[in-house]
């Protein structure tokens, strides 16, 4: 059990990495309700894809999922 919250610390921590890295559009931080929302209609799909958001959450996934890892990596590595 520890170990599976330390993964989800590990990439909680990893998103957040993400978000200071990849989080911007013209110097300004997008805000979480527009990262996190997914679907909607044709509209709302064209202006994710011609503003870059969905790049942009894509590689904030990518690296809560690398967090991921690394906590599970090192979660296997102190084990007691």
């Amino acid at each position: 059990m520890q170990k599976i919250v330390f993964i989800l610390i590990c990439a909680a921590i990893g998103m957040a990495i993400g978000y200071g890295i990849f989080g911007k559009i013209a110097g300004h931080y997008v805000s979480l309700n527009s990262l996190l929302s997914f679907g909607g209609n044709a509209l709302q799909n064209a202006w994710s894809s011609v503003s870059g958001l969905t790049e942009m959450r894509n590689k904030i996934l990518l690296c809560g999922a690398g967090g991921a890892v690394v906590g599970y990596l090192l979660s296997t590595r102190f084990r007691k």
